[in-house]
């Protein structure tokens, strides 16, 4: 049956080719009828990525926009130690030390941040210095009030909550559980114990959830092609940035916690009642955690008023934005978005800082293929999709 079938089709495109010679799709040069082959469009810049800044000497990761506009990043040393601003103001170029120049010393290596829905700006130091690994007693939460310019309080990461391979790296404050709010905080790990850290702020007590479990841990056999090159997951012999629970991101109404492993593409939420509530369970907690399926290979998120979730996609360069339903759109994409990293949220437009992390010498055999300079981007964003 199959041979007839086959001398059949092979009969009628003959016929076809002798009687109808106008069928043709090509002209004699074999090029699309604009003279050029076609091409991925997702190669292309979507042309709303617009370069602000730009840092030869130390590199932007955490990002965070203050109620009055006032655009923070922060410079972490756990990579390249750097003498210039651990935390500063960026404006026009220029970098200004925040809260203020004194302070500076107080910071070891500022990570993760954001501004609470008081406008209280919050910093994660992860307390890693590069060349010296984990300093005791570094990794901790700074509270600071924008308007006064000043430290108000600091509350050290303590074990058993914190353990001696983690790595915290971003955070969420939620200021409708607990007397004073409550602190979410990925710890990647530096290893594969990652999970995430519950802090109350009112007393300081801390929690590890969901350890180890498949919410908050790299994906085994995961592949990810990152600057044209393929790499899958090893952890013990990482050839990429790989890591557990990484971007983190709060709902606007501050009832829902997202966050999505580095070496993974899914996307996972869980209830901020249940992830506050002391009182419960690790089986009840594993029981509220929702797989929010696949989006890209992520590290920063963002949330919008309007309940849009904004992630960065590292491996296609590019920003997605999820709507409320669940439908995910690309928003951006730039081939110089070389692993965006950190996102901010303001009046329908983002900031990214770009990262190239998966670009370390740990992943090239001891080859940095870093190019500098690091790169701070504004990227304009469409009109939220009608529901």
């Amino acid at each position: 049956m199959k041979m007839r079938l086959a001398l059949y089709a092979l009969m009628t495109s003959a016929a076809l080719a002798v009687s109808s010679p106008a069928l043709s799709w090509a002209d004699e040069s074999g090029l699309a009828p604009d003279g050029g082959d076609s091409v991925d469009q997702g190669y292309a810049p979507s042309g709303n990525v617009e370069i602000i800044g730009r840092f030869h000497e130390a590199q932007p990761s955490g990002i965070a926009i203050l109620s009055d506009h006032r655009l923070v990043l922060g410079f972490p040393r756990s990579l390249h130690d750097h003498d210039g601003p651990r935390l500063a103001l960026f404006d026009h170029g220029k970098l200004t030390p925040f809260p203020d120049a004194q302070s500076q010393g107080r910071f070891v290596s500022p990570l993760g941040m954001t501004v609470d829905s008081s406008g209280q700006l919050w910093v994660l130091d992860e307390g890693i210095l590069a060349d010296k690994g984990t300093v005791p007693g570094a990794a901790r939460l700074i509270h600071i009030d924008p308007a006064s310019a000043r430290i108000i309080e600091e509350i050290p990461l303590t074990a058993p909550a914190l353990r001696s391979d983690s790595h915290p790296n971003d955070l969420r404050i939620d200021l409708t559980h607990g007397d004073r709010g409550t602190a979410f905080i990925t710890d990647s790990s530096l290893t594969v114990h990652p999970a995430l850290i519950v802090v109350d702020i009112a007393t300081g007590t801390q929690r590890r959830l969901l350890a180890d479990t498949e919410p908050v841990m790299p994906r085994h056999g995961f592949l990810a092609v990152l600057d044209g090159q393929a790499s899958r997951y090893d952890p013990e012999h990482p050839t990429m940035a790989q890591a557990g629970a990484n971007g983190i991101g709060l709902s606007a109404d501050q009832q829902t916690l997202f966050w999505q492993p580095l070496t993974s593409r899914e996307l996972y939420s869980a209830p901020t009642a249940v992830l506050a509530d002391p009182k419960a369970s690790e089986t009840e907690i594993e029981f509220s955690v929702k797989d929010e399926g696949e989006a890209g290979m992520g590290d920063g998120m963002a949330t919008a008023p309007d309940g849009r979730l904004f992630l960065t996609d590292i491996e296609r360069h590019g920003i997605l934005a999820r709507a409320p339903d669940g439908r995910i759109s690309v928003i951006a994409h730039d081939p110089r978005l070389i692993a965006p990293d950190g996102l901010a949220y303001s009046d329908n437009v983002l900031y990214a800082t770009i990262g190239q992390w998966s670009r370390q010498p740990a992943f090239h055999g001891g080859v940095d293929k870093e190019q500098g300079p690091w790169l701070l981007v504004r990227i304009g964003l469409p009109a939220a999709p009608a529901p």
